[in-house]
This record gives C-alpha cells, structure tokens and sequence, in this order.
C-alpha cells in the first residue's frame, strides 16, 4: 500500500527539499514510445538509432523530465498539486539502467499559493542529467491518500522470441518447400523467413496464382523456385517429393487445407511417416513469464490415448532441446492434481510422469497430473503442498486432448497477448503450420523454430 502526504500552501517554507530515486528501464522507453507516440529508435533498446552496429537506448529527455512531476505530485507540494509551468535544460543524457535522483526545493512562495521550485535530475555520480524550474499551484489544504489499486501495465515485449531469431539467422537457410502459397498471407509469411535468412523457399502450387499474391505484397520472387502445380493435392505430394530428393529440409503450409497436406506427409508409401505419432508444438512467448513455454498436442490428435501421449512428450521434449532447453520440465495436465479414476487424463498423467521416471520417456522431467494453476505459477503449487522440480515451474504443457489444448493456447494469444509460433513433429523433416490470423512476429518464430529443429537433426 502507498501512502501519499502533501504540504498544504501554508506550511510551504522556501528552502525546503524533497527527492525520489528512478532506474531508467528499458520497459519504460517502451511504455512512452506508445503513450507519447514518439517512436525514435535511438530511445528503442533494441534499435540502432545512429547506424553505428550498437543499440543506444537513450533514455527519452521527456521521459526524464517527467520524473519532476512525480516528485512534486507525490511528495512536495504532494498530492493537490497542479501544474502552471516547467522549465528545463537538458545537459547530459540518460540510459537503460541508470539509477537518477530527482530533486526538487522551493525558492519562492507567492500570494496566489503558487510555488516556485528548483529541479534537477542526477545520476549516482552527480552528473547533472536535467536542470530546471517548476512553478506549481500548491494544496489548500493538508491530505493524505491510501493508493492500494493502482493498475499495473505489462509491456507486450517478446524477448523469447527475439532471441530464437537472434539464435537461428546466423545458420545456414533451410530449404523448405511451401506447399500452395497462393495468397498474400501464406506467400508473405514464406518471404519473411526467406529474408530473415531462416529458409530458402520452394514454392510449389499455382505459378500465377503465386505471382498475384507476390504482386499484392509488392514482393520479388525472380529469385526463387517455383514449381507449377496447380492441384493441392500433387502439390503436397510434390512438396513431400522435394524432401525425399534431398532438396527439401522443412515443409510449410500454405493456402490449402491442413488435412490435404498431412495426407501426403502421413501416407505408408512415399511419405515421411517415422515411428513416430505426429504431433503439433505451440512455441509461446507469453508476457510476464520467464521463460518459453511450449503446448502440445493443440492441433494434431483429437483424443489421444496413452500410447499417443508418449510420442507427443517425446516429441515436445526434443523440440525443446532444439531450442536449447537442457532438461525441460514437463507438466502434464487435467484438471486436478492428484489421480482419480474418474477422470482418465489424471491416470495417463501419473503414467506418464513414472515412465519418465523409467526412461520411457527421454531428456526431460515429467510430473502430473498438474492443474494449470500449480503447473506455471509456484505460489500456487505451494498453497496446495505440491512438491515436485516441476511444479510451478513447467516448460511444457501436454493437455488431455486437442479442444483443450487449443483452447489454451488461443486464450493465452487472444487474451495474455502471446505470441505463438509452432511445427509439426513425428515425421522425416519439421512442418510449419502457419495460420491466416498469425502476424509477423508469429511466422518469423516458426521458421525460427523448424531452422533449430532442423540444424539440432
């Protein structure tokens, strides 16, 4: 709770002193980048501003000098206060991770209960970052106010991802080939990872319905291989083909319909069936957690049995090695946490969790059943008396079934503000499923993701 005390008008004395300590984060450049509008990159920190090969993150002066006002409205006059003028002089710069004093001292009092204030901002070292004068209507009267509900903010920053992409463009480009993409969004998502050196696109479908989805974005696609074939069908099954040939790394869909192209990729003859089930990943970059978390099966296996299961966990454990998770932990989902017979995914959980235990499982921790609660957040699984590595500290998240986990991963996208990217796994070579509602940030971290798998084979 924050207890806030002004200093009414007639209890101001010229010489008197208030100041607050603020560390200069990269978070709050963002928030002001959004609030003010100003998209400067030399105040972006992942941005170079000045072409020089090094990201500035300056700290925006605004921003700095807006710091004054939080002294002067918390603390002398304090709450009451109203503004009637700032001056300020900007003498030296502010960065990310900077630790500021922000002072204030009145200098002169006036009838109409104005107040005139010296200000300045410092670093630890005295380095005079911004020096002024405020000139503020002061309280009538003595207050105090509790501020126990003030909303917090949580910045949309999706550093997991960044740093997929930071891991995967210095390796060598995947060739992929991409099944059918005939229109802006499916063509557009192959181009961007194409530029961002993750893969090396095949196209393969309706030549000049290609060229028309090029055109629509305004792309280039001279200098990439295009494959006339019309029917959805044989293009799948071309696509398949390319892998068997050697040409082809990863597939990825375009416009057509998943279960067409899994058809090709799931045949016993000529497809790229392993001994293994399929099984869908969502990557996750969710705010505010620390780490990636991946979920599975959300778009492949309806009402996976036992048997399924452990394909599925195998699969998403090796995904996450790809993506450099040494030993991931994996929560296994229903929705208690302790086995009842009466609902079956708390008995495949416990299986599950002890065949791990016998190295049926490989290269990760696996515990449950695990509500969602006690499965990601450790408060939660310490007010239930949960002892487990993985309990409220999962990376994986395997659901009982297809509704639920796509449910999740929709509600972590749509309401969280996740970013989520995936593949397919179980079969000769990574599948990129990409979606016509995923962005740009979504399809970049799935050609991310099938460039590690890939390279990790």
């Amino acid at each position: 709770m924050n207890r806030l005390v002004n200093t009414p008008w007639d209890k101001l004395e010229v010489g008197m002193e208030a100041e607050l300590r603020r560390t200069c984060r990269s978070d709050d450049f963002y928030v002001f980048a959004n609030t003010s509008g100003n998209m400067n990159p030399m105040h972006l920190p992942r941005e170079d501003g000045d072409g020089d090969g090094v990201p500035e993150a300056v700290a925006p002066s605004m921003w700095v000098g807006a710091l004054i006002s939080a002294v002067l409205g918390n603390k002398l006059p304090g709450p009451g206060t109203l503004y009637k003028s700032q001056k300020l002089e900007f003498l030296n710069r502010a960065h990310d991770g900077d630790e500021l004093v922000i002072k204030v001292r009145v200098t002169a009092l006036a009838a109409d209960r104005s107040v005139r204030l010296a200000t300045r901002v410092e670093k630890l070292d005295g380095t005079v970052v911004v020096d002024g004068e405020a000139e503020v209507y002061a309280p009538e009267k003595g207050q105090s106010f509790e501020l126990d509900d003030i909303p917090g903010l949580t910045v949309q920053r999706h550093v997991h991802f960044d740093a997929l992409l930071d891991k995967a463009e210095p390796l060598e480009p995947i060739p992929t080939s991409v099944v059918a993409p005939e229109n802006a969004s499916s063509l557009g998502g192959a181009i961007l990872g194409w530029k961002h050196t993750l893969i090396t696109p095949i196209l393969v479908g309706d030549a000049a319905l290609i060229q028309e989805a090029a055109e629509e974005i305004g792309e280039d696609i001279s200098g990439l291989e295009i494959l006339h074939e019309p029917d959805h069908a044989a293009a799948a099954a071309k696509s398949v083909a390319l892998v068997h040939e050697g040409r082809a790394q990863a597939v990825m869909k375009g416009q057509l319909h998943t279960d067409v192209l899994l058809a090709q990729i799931v045949k016993r003859d000529g497809g790229l069936r392993t001994g293994r089930r399929l099984s869908h990943v969502f990557v996750m970059d969710v705010p505010g957690l620390k780490h990636l978390l991946l979920i599975s099966d959300a778009a492949i296996n309806i009402a996976p049995d036992l048997e399924t299961k452990v394909d599925i966990v195998q699969n998403a454990v090796d995904l996450a090695h790809a993506l450099g998770i040494e030993v991931p932990k994996v929560g296994v989902l229903s929705a208690v946490e302790q086995v009842n017979p009466k609902i079956p995914s708390t008995l495949d959980a416990a299986a599950l969790a002890k065949m791990a235990d016998r190295g049926q499982i490989r290269g990760a921790l696996v515990d449950g059943p695990l509500a969602m609660d006690n499965a990601i957040d450790i408060g939660a699984a310490i007010t239930k008396g949960i002892q487990s590595a993985v309990a409220g500290n999962a990376e994986i998240l395997i659901v009982p079934n297809l509704e639920s986990g796509n449910m999740l991963a929709k509600e972590l996208t749509f309401l969280a503000h996740a970013e989520a990217g995936g593949i397919v796994l179980g079969a000769k070579v990574p599948v990129i499923l990409t979606s016509r509602a995923d962005d740009d940030k979504a399809r970049l971290a799935s050609c991310a993701v099938a460039a590690l798998y890939a390279n990790r084979r």
